[in-house]
């Protein structure tokens, strides 16, 4: 017993420390990221199916409301844009807290 609830609480440490690419990220997956809910998920899927993602700029240029507080916050929750987290200018991550 000890065992496999030990290999659940692994399980589910792993999957919530592990990448997600918003590229080829699923609606429900994207839905389960904080911050952001089906309204927004939907403006995110309709500007990929244009054109994927290229970095996080492109994101924020092409998707309403994708600023750099909330790109900070998907990429800390595993979110990352081809491979790539978020990298904040210095000093952002201080002003925004």
């Amino acid at each position: 017993m000890y065992k496999s609830s030990l290999a659940v609480v692994v399980f589910l440490l792993f999957q919530q420390s592990a990448a997600l690419e918003i590229n080829q990220a699923s609606e429900a997956e994207l839905d389960g990221l904080r911050g952001i809910g089906p309204p927004f998920t939907r403006r995110l899927l309709a500007a990929r199916e244009q054109q994927l993602f290229t970095d996080w700029s492109d994101l924020q240029a092409r998707v309403k409301g994708m600023g750099p507080r909330l790109s900070l916050s998907l990429s800390e929750q595993g979110l990352t844009v081809n491979g790539q987290k978020f990298q904040a200018q210095t000093g952002f991550e201080k002003t925004i807290r």
